[in-house]
C-alpha cells in the first residue's frame, strides 16, 4: 500500500532535485544540465546584488507573516466555538459550507473576488450607498495585502479546522462532566480543558506552518495580482515564475528557489527548537 505514495514522492519530489544543479551552472539548453559550464556561486552573488530581489523577499515575509498571524488562530477558534453547538444537523451544515471554498480553484475564487471588489461590484455599491467614492481595491497597494489575507482565511479556515475538531472529539468527556459538576460554564470549560488539551497539536501545526513561511500563496497571488501592485504583492514564487518560465532565465530562477528552500529548512528547525524549549519535547516534531 505504501508503494504508490513512495513512487509519487520519488518521481515528483526527489528526482527533480537533480535540477538544483542549475543554480550553480550557466545553463545552456542545447548543452543540457550536465554539460553546461559551472559558475559556482556567481548566480547567488547576482541575486544578492539585485535590489528588487529584496523587495520580493520582503513582500513574501510580510504576506506570509500576516497570513500566519491572522489566519492561524481562526481554525482553532472556529473549531472551539462550533464544538459547543449542540444541534448536530446545524453543526454539519456549517462544517460543510465552510469546507467548500477549499475545493474551489483559485482561478474561480479570483474571478469571484474580482467581481466583488470591482468598481461596479457589491463592495463598491455599498460604499456609494453610504456616500463614498468607489475604490479599485485590487489595483490599490494600500488594500491589496489585506484582501489577500482575508480571502486566504476565507478559503482555508474551514478545512484547516478539521484536525482541531478531531483533537477536540478525542478529549475525555469525563473531564467536561467533572467541570460541569464543579459549576464551570462553557467558556471556562473551553479555556481550562479544550485549549490546554489542544496545545500539542497547535504546536505541531505551528511548526508545519513555519516550514511554509516563504510560501505566501502562489496560486492565490498569481490569479489576483497585477502590475499596479507588484511593489507590495510580488513574492518569491511569482518572481521565480517570471524569471524561469517567462524570461527563460532558468539558472537564476533555480538559485532563487534554492535560497527559499534553505531558509524554510532553517526556520522549521528553529521553530521546532523554540517549541521544545518552551513546551518540552512532547510538543515538538523531533
Amino acid at each position: 500500500m505504501m508503494i504508490p505514495a513512495m513512487l509519487y514522492y520519488l518521481v515528483f519530489h526527489y528526482l527533480p532535485m537533480y535540477g538544483v544543479l542549475l543554480a550553480f551552472k550557466d545553463f545552456k539548453i542545447l548543452q543540457g544540465v550536465w554539460n553546461s559550464p559551472w559558475v559556482g556561486l556567481d548566480i547567488f552573488e547576482k541575486i544578492f546584488h539585485d535590489e528588487y530581489f529584496f523587495t520580493v523577499l520582503k513582500n513574501t515575509m510580510i504576506i506570509s507573516l500576516y497570513k500566519l498571524l491572522f489566519g492561524f488562530p481562526v481554525p482553532i477558534i472556529f473549531a472551539l466555538l462550533l464544538s459547543e453547538v449542540m444541534n448536530a444537523r446545524y453543526k454539519k451544515l456549517v462544517q460543510t459550507v465552510t469546507y467548500l471554498p477549499h475545493f474551489i480553484s483559485w482561478v474561480v475564487l479570483a474571478g469571484i473576488f474580482f467581481t466583488m471588489f470591482s468598481l461596479e461590484g457589491p463592495v463598491n455599491t455599498l460604499i456609494k450607498l453610504f456616500g463614498g467614492d468607489p475604490v479599485l481595491f485590487l489595483a490599490d497597494p494600500r488594500y491589496f495585502r489585506s484582501i489577500l489575507v482575508i480571502t486566504s482565511i476565507f478559503q482555508g479556515f474551514g478545512w484547516g479546522s478539521i484536525i482541531y475538531f478531531a483533537a477536540i472529539s478525542n478529549i475525555d468527556p469525563q473531564l467536561y462532566e467533572a467541570a460541569i459538576i464543579d459549576g464551570a460554564g462553557r467558556f471556562k470549560r473551553m479555556f481550562y480543558i479544550s485549549i490546554p488539551m489542544l496545545v500539542p497539536i497547535i504546536a505541531i501545526m505551528l511548526i508545519l506552518s513555519m516550514s511554509g513561511i516563504l510560501d505566501a500563496g502562489f496560486d492565490q497571488i498569481f490569479n489576483m495580482y497585477n502590475v499596479q501592485v507588484y511593489n507590495v504583492a510580488d513574492i518569491i514564487d511569482t518572481y521565480v515564475y517570471r524569471k524561469g518560465i517567462v524570461e527563460m532565465n532558468y539558472s537564476y530562477a533555480t538559485a532563487v528557489g534554492l535560497f527559499k528552500s534553505v531558509v524554510a529548512l532553517i526556520l522549521i528547525f528553529a521553530v521546532n527548537r523554540l517549541v521544545k524549549l518552551i513546551g518540552g519535547k512532547d510538543h515538538a516534531l523531533w
